[in-house]
């Protein structure tokens, strides 16, 4: 005997199974996050207990060059970033794909093909992979230039570097393509009515697109972790709630104006003690 449900409590069902999923992967990147940190304070440990902290102060000077990353290092690494970036923008983008599943049961309803969301998820992972390619690969050139310091948990630029990094993120924040990428992460059904595509390659495209957005919005604030420390979980944390509060939050684009010149202050602040020190 077959059963017929309204279309509100199929919509229901879905969003919860989809919010269920979305809650699952983030938790499982943070896992990551968590195991990976807790390894590297280890190794850390470990290494300064060797020969009286003899590699420890190995790491704390500034003369000898790095070790150059080997392949699997370049892998460990843009294994993390990837992770890092799902475990920081998943929740942001949950609005989005669960309005795109809505839209897409509805369309189905009326006799539309289905299309998974997770081709939609898929598109967005994608963008996100491939600025993970370009932080491993910024990650590995500042290594091997010996302008990163040697601790993978906290690895930070220099000073001056770093206060550069902090004021072009403070001006990213107030100029219009930032403000542009906002608005279409901030506005779910606006983007999807005027940028949907049918079938499956459709969905794909419109996550690329989405993620294009989103990359375009965030990409000086996740730049910053050079500066907080590449594996500062609580840096990461504090970042993941200052993007998910710029597209989630009323008054986002204002929260992201005042964000903006927090940064310029803290660079400024920065570049001056760098300088007079």
């Amino acid at each position: 005997m077959s059963h017929s449900f309204p279309l509100e409590t199929l919509l229901k069902r879905d969003r919860a199974l989809l919010a269920a999923a979305l809650a699952a992967l983030t938790l499982l990147a943070w896992a990551y996050l968590f195991y990976l940190a807790g390894r590297m304070a280890g190794m850390a440990g470990m290494a300064g207990m060797d020969s009286g902290g003899g590699m420890a102060a190995m790491g704390n000077m500034a003369g000898p060059l790095p070790l150059a990353w080997g392949l699997a290092d370049f892998l460990l690494m843009f294994l993390m970033w990837a992770v890092m970036m799902a475990a920081m923008m998943l929740p942001a983008a949950a609005p989005m794909l669960l309005a795109f599943a809505a839209v897409n049961r509805r369309r189905r309803e009326s006799g539309g093909p289905f299309v998974p969301t997770a081709l939609f998820l898929g598109g967005y992972l994608l963008v996100w992979s491939g600025f993970s390619l370009a932080a491993t690969l910024a990650q590995g050139a500042l290594h091997n230039a010996a302008l990163l310091s040697p601790q993978l948990a906290l690895a930070q630029v220099s000073p001056l570097l770093g206060g550069g990094l902090l004021l072009t993120a403070g001006l990213f924040q107030w100029t219009p393509l930032k403000q542009a990428c906002l608005h279409h992460c901030r506005t779910p059904m606006g983007f999807l009515t005027a940028d949907w595509r049918e079938g499956r390659r459709g969905a794909l495209r419109m996550g690329l697109g989405h993620g294009g957005y989103c990359l375009g919005c965030c990409w000086a604030l996740m730049a910053l972790l050079f500066v907080l420390g590449v594996m500062n979980l609580l840096w990461i944390f504090a970042l993941s709630a200052l993007v998910l509060a710029e597209k989630a939050l009323p008054g986002g684009r204002w929260l992201s104006r005042l964000a903006g010149l927090g940064l310029l202050a803290w660079g400024l602040a920065l570049i001056i003690a760098a300088v007079v020190g």
